[in-house]
C-alpha cells in the first residue's frame, strides 16, 4: 500500500505481471474510488464549462463524454479531465485524485469570479461517488451480468445511468488502460458488495483485481497522460502531444490566448515515445542526451508486459522529437542507448 493523492492505494494484489496481462487477454477490477468528481448545473452550465476546458463541449449530447484539460491562463495543465454531459445544464467532470480540491477552486475563481459571471452551481462532489473500471475484452461480459441496461449499446466515450448488482450506477464506457471496458460511478455505501459481485461475476474469466502499479504499465503502453508526469502546469497541450483535444474555433478560453501565441510560434519541446536499446529501465525524471548533450528528460518510463521491451516518455527539443532519432538515457551514472518510436505503444484491435 502506498500514499496516492492522500489515499492508501494498493500497488499489486496478485503481482504487477499478472495483473497487467489480465487486463490485454481478459478482464481485471481498479477500484479508482481516489478519483475527483465534480458537478456543474444551471442555465449557463454549457456556456462555463465551455470557457474552463480546451475542448468544444458544444459537441455533446446527452449521454456523451469528452477527454478535456482545463489551464491556467500561461496554457500549462491545471488538470486532465473527463466531461460527461448529463443534460443541456448538467455536467459531471471526472478530474485527478490530487487535483480535485484544485481543480474545484479554479472553477470557483475563473469560471465564477467576484462578479459570478456564469449563472452555474459547481459542487465538489467526490464524497458522493464510488469508482471501479472494469477493463479488458471480457469486461462486457463481466459487467453484464450485473447490470440492467445492454452494455453493448453503449458507444465508446459514451454513458447511461442505471443499476449494476442493484445499485444505482453511472456506467461509462472510458477507462484509462487502453483496452474495452467500463467505468462505474456508484454509491461509496455499494461499493464492497459491488466490489465482491464483480469479482464473482467475472471469476470464470479469470478476472483479477487491479492496482496501480498495472494502471501504470497499461496507460504507458496506451500513451495516455499522467498528471504530474507528462502533464502539469509547465506543459501545455502542444507539447504534451494533445492538440486534438483544444479547439481554438470554439470561442474563448481560459489559455487560448498563451496556446494561440505558441501555436504561432511554434513548441520548442515535444512528448516522445523511445524504447531502450541497452541494458536499463528509463525512470520518471531521468536524464535524456541528443549527440552527447544533456536534451530534455524523462516522464515516464517502465518495462512493458506486452511488448517485452523497456519502453518510455520523454521530453525532447522539437527538432529531435522525430522517429528513429538514437538518445541516450542517463541511468544510475551511465548512458543508455535508446532510440525515439512512434506511439501508442499498444493499440488495441477493435
Amino acid at each position: 500500500m502506498i500514499d496516492f493523492g492522500g489515499w492508501e492505494m494498493p500497488v499489486q494484489y496478485s503481482g504487477i505481471l499478472e495483473e497487467h496481462r489480465a487486463v490485454r487477454q481478459r478482464v481485471g477490477l481498479f477500484d479508482v474510488g481516489h478519483m475527483g468528481r465534480i458537478e456543474i448545473a444551471g442555465p449557463q452550465a454549457a456556456a462555463l464549462v465551455s470557457y474552463m476546458t480546451t475542448n468544444d463541449v458544444s459537441r455533446l449530447h446527452t449521454g456523451h463524454a469528452q477527454y478535456s484539460a482545463m489551464l491556467y491562463a500561461h496554457g500549462g495543465f491545471v488538470d486532465d479531465i473527463l466531461v460527461h454531459r448529463l443534460a443541456d445544464h448538467r455536467f459531471f467532470l471526472c478530474v485527478n485524485a490530487a487535483n480535485q480540491d484544485k481543480d474545484y477552486a479554479h472553477l470557483l475563481e475563473c469560471g465564477r469570479g467576484a462578479h459570478n459571471r456564469f449563472d452555474a452551481r459547481i459542487e465538489n462532489a467526490g464524497a458522493r461517488y464510488a469508482q471501479l473500471a472494469i477493463q479488458g475484452p471480457r469486461a462486457l461480459d463481466t459487467l453484464q451480468k450485473l447490470a440492467s441496461v445492454p452494455l453493448a449499446q453503449i458507444r465508446y466515450y459514451w454513458f447511461v445511468d442505471g443499476e449494476v448488482s442493484g445499485a444505482w450506477a453511472r456506467i461509462a464506457r472510458t477507462g484509462y488502460t487502453g483496452e474495452d471496458g467500463f467505468e462505474i460511478y456508484i454509491p461509496p455505501e455499494e461499493s464492497r458488495r459491488v466490489w465482491e459481485e464483480i469479482l464473482a461475476a467475472g471469476a470464470e474469466f479469470g478476472i483479477e483485481p487491479c492496482g496501480l502499479g498495472a494502471r501504470n504499465t497499461l496507460r504507458l503502453e496506451a500513451k495516455m497522460a499522467l498528471y504530474g508526469h507528462e502533464i502539469h502546469a509547465s506543459v501545455t497541450p502542444w507539447e504534451a502531444d494533445l492538440s486534438w483535444i483544444v479547439k481554438l474555433d470554439k470561442g474563448d478560453f481560459v489559455g487560448k490566448d498563451a496556446l494561440v501565441g505558441q501555436k504561432e510560434r511554434g513548441a520548442t519541446r515535444r512528448l516522445t515515445g523511445f524504447e531502450m536499446r541497452g541494458r536499463g529501465i528509463a525512470r520518471d525524471g531521468y536524464e535524456v542526451y541528443v549527440d552527447g548533450l544533456p536534451a530534455g528528460w524523462v516522464t515516464s518510463g517502465s518495462p512493458s508486459p506486452t511488448l517485452n521491451k523497456n519502453i518510455g516518455l520523454c521530453y525532447l527539443p522539437t527538432a529531435q522529437a522525430r522517429t528513429g532519432r538514437p538518445i541516450s538515457i542517463l541511468v544510475r551514472g551511465q548512458l543508455v542507448d535508446a532510440v525515439t518510436v512512434p506511439t501508442p505503444f499498444y493499440k488495441r484491435v477493435s
